[in-house]
């Protein structure tokens, strides 16, 4: 008895436990109906409410409602206890006819308050034109396969567009359509996007069904994947087709049928192969009159950039910050160039990246610092830093330049660049004996030495004159000569070429052992844009691949050699966003590259 007391105390206690601020009034309805079809339109409340209001629904009959149901729930954790209460209000309405239609929020009042619900959608799908259509089967002799017709199943490779440029992202949409809710027996395959870069959209781990109007019938429909593609060359390049195998559920006709086949319906499970269409891609090439500072971006972007300080002092860091935003292959573009004065120590830029990948592209921003040390003092100027583009909407070449920044140098502290400081102050200790120069002579305790043990005027004694000076003569040409190599900038990144790229190939090597493949693959086109830029001294904003043959054509680099280069550097460009990769593939990709960067170093020799 004191139990049920004890129940009933929390029921009507429930409500009141609710804050204003935890109450929540929420409408649900499904996102797609058919014609002639009932559904429910249904409010919950997570407490008591009154008066609730629904403003006018015009495009739908309401044949019954509200009709309320009341349910209570109360946990006992760790000592404490806690209740909900939940209302819900169903409506059964009928749609007036075929199209899309707003449902207007309702208001309803909880102790005194207003609250609003949320608003809804509903499309109201055509009947369908075959009015035979078996719906998967049910009721129709024969075995369970033959019962599924051609048309009951499907899935479609939907392209936003087939006639795009070069590096001209679209999206790729794989949806199933089933006559009634299926299951896959087996991963479904999709196809291997050769010749693009793939940038898969994220979806929801659980997939809803939804209904979808297409070629006079009605299905149950899901999207499995979206993928945004970017072609890597012109021309035509045609998409595999991706297989699926699912699981449909159908009834059994039973021949012999008793009272209890009423209630115990048999049921068998059909796969079914699902294979989509090919589909071709027209891919036009860039056009021309690119412009200096073009390097492959397609989409639309905007640049600003900013500068730490434009008056430091010599020794001091200056930063110039350069951020790229839009959309498109944000992820391929190079950095823009930014050119430093010649008396600057220049470094490697620091590069952070934010990208999403949606249906409408890839969207999202790189920023690039780049860090110099002015060595001299003087008045400098950084020039405007440029960044081009391919506009698809416009289909021309877009420019976007920032401002010079005028720098101005001040001398430092004890540093490079600074005049020496000459001292005018006497040294006080060279005159403290003065007039005490003349000592007493010493008249005991004297000992005497043989000029035989003499140390000075021995050739111990010149020795240690000779050997130093001669050390000094060899270490001054050796030090010279280092002196004149090392300010041969261009011989200094050259020789140093092999061992950057040596320590990079390091990194590559770890994270193929973790399996990170986008990593592996950026790491070693690092190392190679890398390593061509310090053996050809050519700033890595200006590498491409054209010149890059060019160059190597000049110093002599076999026709077969610069073919694996490019074989490797296009192999990485393709492997990063491919679906799949194995490690076998990745392990062989490393060997390659080790050794054609040693086929290079013993073939450019400087």
């Amino acid at each position: 008895m004191r139990k049920l007391v004890f129940l009933f105390l929390l029921i009507l206690t429930a409500g009141a436990s609710i804050k204003a601020d935890d109450v929540v009034f929420k409408a649900s309805a499904p996102d797609a109906v058919v014609m002639g079809q009932q559904f429910r339109l249904t409010y919950t409340l997570n407490a008591e409410g009154k008066e609730l209001r629904l403003q006018e629904i015009p495009d739908f009959d309401v044949l019954m409602g509200p009709s309320q149901s009341v349910s209570y729930s109360s946990n006992w954790v760790n000592g404490k206890s806690s209740s909900e209460t939940t209302v819900t209000y169903t409506y059964i309405l009928m749609p007036k006819k075929e199209g899309t239609f707003n449902i207007a929020p309702a208001s309803i009042k909880v102790k005194g308050a207003n609250y609003t619900s949320n608003g809804l959608v509903v499309k109201v799908l055509p009947p369908d034109k075959s009015t035979n259509s078996n719906n998967g089967g049910e009721g129709n002799s024969g075995s369970a396969s033959a019962s599924i017709g051609k048309d009951d199943y499907f899935v479609r490779m939907d392209v936003s567009n087939r006639n795009v440029y070069e590096q001209e992202g679209f999206l790729v949409t794989f949806k199933l359509y089933a006559a009634r809710p299926c299951t896959f027996n087996a991963p479904p395959k999709f196809p291997e996007f050769e010749g693009f870069l793939a940038q898969e959209v994220e979806l929801p781990d659980q997939k809803q069904w939804s209904q979808e109007h297409y070629n006079g019938r009605n299905y149950f429909t899901v999207v499995l994947k979206q993928t945004v593609l970017y072609p890597q060359r012109s021309g035509n390049i045609t998409i595999e087709s991706g297989k699926f195998d699912v699981a449909i559920r159908i009834a059994t006709p039973q021949k012999v049928r008793s009272i209890f086949d009423d209630f115990f319906d048999s049921y068998q499970d059909v796969t079914k192969t699902l294979v989509t269409s090919p589909v071709t891609i027209n891919v036009k090439p860039l056009p021309f009159g690119k412009p200096a500072s073009f390097s492959g971006a397609v989409g639309h972007f905007a640049m600003t950039s900013s500068i730490s300080s434009d008056n430091v002092k010599t020794n001091e860091a200056v930063t110039v910050k350069v951020k790229i935003t839009g959309t498109g292959n944000i992820k391929l573009i190079k950095n823009p160039e930014v050119v430093f004065p010649n008396d600057f120590d220049i470094y490697d830029p620091k590069v952070e990246t934010d990208f999403k990948t949606t249906a409408a592209g890839v969207t999202g921003s790189k920023t690039i610092e780049y860090m110099a040390i002015p060595r001299y003092a003087g008045d400098f100027e950084i020039p405007a830093i440029s960044f081009s583009y391919f506009d698809v909407k416009s289909d021309s070449y877009k420019t976007l330049t920032g401002e010079p920044y005028k720098l101005h140098v001040e001398k430092g502290k004890d540093g490079e660049g600074n005049a020496p400081v000459m001292s005018s102050f006497s040294n006080k200790e060279s005159v403290k004996y003065l007039g005490k120069d003349i000592r007493y002579l010493k008249t005991k305790d004297i000992s005497f030495t043989s000029t035989n043990d003499i140390f000075f005027g021995s050739v111990m004694y010149f020795m240690c004159y000779l050997v130093p000076a001669i050390l000094f003569i060899v270490f001054f040409f050796i030090y010279r000569k280092q002196v004149k190599e090392n300010s041969n900038i261009a011989l200094v990144r050259t020789k140093k070429a092999n061992k950057m790229a040596v320590r990079r190939l390091k990194i590559a090597g770890k994270l193929m052992k973790e399996n990170k493949k986008e990593e592996f693959y950026d790491e070693v086109l690092r190392a190679l844009w890398g390593y061509l830029s310090d053996k050809l001294n050519i700033p890595q904003a200006n590498l491409s691949k054209d010149n890059v043959e060019a160059e190597l054509t000049k110093y002599g680099v076999d026709e077969a050699l610069i073919n694996e280069f490019m074989d490797i550097l296009n192999t990485c460009e393709f492997a990063r966003y491919a679906p799949s990769q194995a490690s076998d593939a990745m392990d062989k990709l490393y060997d390659l590259t080790v050794d054609a960067i040693g086929k290079m170093e013993n073939t450019i020799k400087k």
